[in-house]
């Protein structure tokens, strides 16, 4: 799976900096051509003649490569790279990374870089564990980086603990791994629906709820990431989508987002409804703002079209079709009648009971529900949930 695969190792000040080496040979050996990139203070735990001799690559340390003026472009090393793993991580290195602080060149070339990060921290068990260093691995996660977290891959050793970096088989299995999901959606068609919906009372007035749209726009992200062609139907929300295989629809009320979907679901392979779309719209819109009269304001709501049932019906034998259920009580229940009733193959629930999830947050906790039972899993970052949402896509797609 890394057979030509271009991957820029960054390389920082840990006594753990010796493994890197067991990685070059690792990585060469599985196909893939690497260029290290190391911190001054990596230098003083393994030599670049070393790493240049496993690389056949000049070690790059500086920004000027000489006193003849050639200087390191971090631009061009980020273009280039199909990944980019940053092993041994020391927690100096993850807090400069958390917070764009480029004093150096593996940090400028981290921000540069436009391939997927892989970050294998290394430090002791305190350090670790310390409120600050875990608020910085948080936020990589949610920039989307991929931590491997130590101890904690298949082939790690047993005796390896929480803040010693993961052993070399267990990270080129992880970026293996990547690879090889980076296509199982290739030719796939996928709708999804993202953010909330606007329902207007008048010309400054609405009726909307706190769905931010993250959960949506990382599921769009990793479809792309995997080879499918994403349209994305997105309510009024500030994010933007980065893969270009994204073909964004912006709507604001739910019978614009009935419209495009019922529009674009015939043409895809699987639709993922996650946008919390209203249930009910005005009735009448004002066409001037409403003054405040009297004591009270009644307004008359109606139903909105039903999304979800509109798609099930619509449903085809070759295509799939998964919801989202928010819930504040009889969660279980309440899933798995939705479930039924809106003709879904599976629906994802999670809980504003559980702290974390839902609305307004960078993480969640989900449980994927469908008629063979209910799969739960631990609070993660809405990247790694969509991860595991799209796994479970993949395995049902035809």
């Amino acid at each position: 799976m890394l057979k030509g695969k271009k991957i820029v190792l960054g390389i920082t000040g840990s006594i753990a900096a010796y493994k890197a080496a067991y990685i070059i040979r690792g990585l060469i050996k599985k196909g893939a051509e690497v260029q290290v990139v190391i911190t001054p203070a990596g230098k003083e735990f393994i030599t670049p003649i070393t790493l240049s001799a496993l690389t056949s690559k000049p070690v790059i340390s500086e920004f000027f490569s000489g006193r003849d003026g050639t200087w390191n472009s971090h631009v061009d090393l980020g273009l280039w790279a199909d990944a980019m793993l940053i092993a041994p991580a020391t927690a100096s290195t993850i807090g400069k990374m958390a917070n764009g602080i480029a004093d150096n060149m593996l940090i400028t070339t981290y921000l540069s870089a436009k391939a997927p990060v892989f970050v294998a921290p290394a430090m002791d068990l305190d350090m670790f564990a310390h409120p600050s260093t875990q608020k910085n691995i948080e936020t990589l996660r949610s920039y989307g980086n991929h931590i491997i977290e130590p101890g904690e891959g298949e082939l790690a050793s047993h005796l390896v603990g929480k803040g010693r970096m993961e052993e070399p088989d267990a990270i080129i299995r992880v970026i293996e791994e990547f690879f090889a999901n980076q296509q199982d959606l290739s030719k796939k068609k996928i709708l999804i629906t993202a953010g909330p919906t606007y329902e207007k009372i008048d010309p400054v007035r609405f009726i909307g709820n706190y769905s931010s749209g993250k959960m949506g726009f990382a599921l769009a992200e990793e479809c792309a990431a995997r080879g499918a062609e994403v349209t994305l139907i997105a309510g009024p929300v500030q994010i933007k989508t980065v893969h270009p295989n994204i073909h964004r629809i912006d709507v604001e009320s739910a019978k614009e987002m009935y419209e495009a979907s019922v529009a674009n679901y015939p043409s895809s392979d699987a639709g993922i409804l996650c946008a919390a779309v209203a249930d009910f719209t005005p009735e009448l819109v004002a066409d001037k703002k409403i003054k405040r009269k009297g004591d009270e304001l009644t307004v008359v709501l109606k139903p909105t079209h039903d999304i979800a049932a509109s798609l099930g019906e619509m449903k085809r034998d070759d295509q799939l079709l998964a919801g989202f259920a928010l819930e504040t009580n009889d969660e279980l229940q309440n899933a798995q009648s939705k479930l039924e009733r809106k003709n879904f193959d599976f629906i994802v629930l999670n809980s504003l009971n559980d702290e974390g999830a839902g609305f307004r947050h960078d993480t969640n906790k989900i449980s994927i529900i469908d008629k063979n039972g209910k799969t739960d899993y631990p609070l993660k970052s809405k990247r790694e949930v969509a991860t595991d949402i799209i796994d479970r896509l993949v395995q049902l797609i035809k």
